[in-house]
C-alpha cells in the first residue's frame, strides 16, 4: 500500500461547527474521527461516517483525554486502568455508528495531547495498546517513539504519520499547539514530498532529521485545510498505491 492521506474531523459539536469536512473528504483516505470526549457528538458521528462512506473514505477512531472544553489539546494525569476504559468507551460508540452503516473500523489514532504523551510515555502508550487490542486494527503514530515500540511489541499493526501542518522541534519530536496556524500549501507539499523521496524532514529551527511515514496528516482545524490538503494530495499522488 502506497501513502495515504488521513485527517481529523468529525470535530463540531451541537451548533458549533469546526473544519469543512465536505471540502476535505474528497482529498483524503483515511478519516480519524472524533468520539465525542474532545470534540462531536452522536449526531456528528453518524454524519461524519456517511459522508465518508459517500466518498469512500475509510473511518477510524480518534479518541482523547476527557477534555472537551480544551478541545483534548491539555493533557491529563490518568492511571491505566481508566485511560484504557475511556478509550474502549470512545472507539466502542464510533464502530457502533459504522456497524450501522456496514463499514469497517480501519484504525485507531490517539487524538492530541493523548497522541503526544502516548510518544513520550511507555505507560500511556501501553493504555493506548490495551484499548487497541479488542478491536484488532492497526495503530497511527510517530516512528521511533513509544507509539512503534509499544504498538509493535503488544502485536498491533503500526502505521507511521506525518504532519504536514505541525512543526517539529530540533529533536524531531512534534509540537502540538492549542491552535494550528495556516501553513503554506506549496512549502508544506514540498516537505511532504522529501518525506516520501529521502525520508528527510525539517525542525522548525531548520535543523534536518529522519522521518518514516506510511501516510501524512492534515487537521480539519487547520485555517487553509482544504487548500493545504488539494495541493498536498496533487503533490503525492506518484507515491498513492
Amino acid at each position: 500500500m502506497g501513502v495515504q492521506i488521513n485527517c481529523d474531523m468529525g470535530e463540531s459539536f451541537g451548533l458549533y461547527r469546526c473544519g469543512d469536512d465536505e471540502g476535505l473528504m474528497p482529498l483524503i483516505h483515511i478519516a480519524n474521527v472524533a468520539c465525542g470526549f474532545h470534540a462531536s457528538d452522536p449526531v456528528v458521528m453518524r454524519k461524519t461516517v456517511a459522508l465518508a462512506a459517500r466518498h469512500g473514505v475509510a473511518v477510524g477512531a480518534h479518541p482523547s483525554f476527557p477534555d472537551l472544553q480544551g478541545f483534548g489539546r491539555r493533557e491529563m494525569k490518568m492511571g491505566r486502568d481508566e485511560l484504557s476504559a475511556a478509550l474502549l468507551y470512545q472507539i466502542g460508540a464510533l464502530k457502533g455508528f459504522l456497524d450501522v452503516a456496514g463499514l469497517p473500523l480501519n484504525h485507531i489514532k490517539p487524538h492530541g495531547a493523548l497522541y503526544g504523551a502516548a510518544a513520550r510515555n511507555a505507560e500511556v502508550a501501553e493504555a493506548v495498546a490495551d484499548a487497541a487490542a479488542s478491536f484488532g486494527v492497526p495503530v497511527l503514530g510517530m516512528a521511533g517513539t513509544h507509539h512503534e515500540t509499544v504498538y509493535k511489541a503488544r502485536g498491533l499493526a503500526f502505521q507511521a504519520e506525518y504532519y504536514v501542518d505541525l512543526d517539529y522541534d530540533a529533536e524531531g519530536r512534534l509540537i502540538i499547539t492549542r491552535e494550528h496556524d495556516a501553513k503554506d500549501p506549496t512549502e508544506a507539499a514540498r516537505r511532504a514530498v522529501r518525506v516520501m523521496e529521502e525520508g528527510i524532514a525539517t525542525s522548525i529551527d531548520g535543523h534536518e532529521f529522519a522521518m518514516r511515514a506510511d501516510c501524512v496528516c492534515v487537521h480539519s482545524d487547520t485555517p487553509n485545510a482544504v487548500d493545504l490538503a488539494r495541493t498536498v494530495h496533487t503533490a503525492l499522488r506518484p507515491w498513492f498505491g
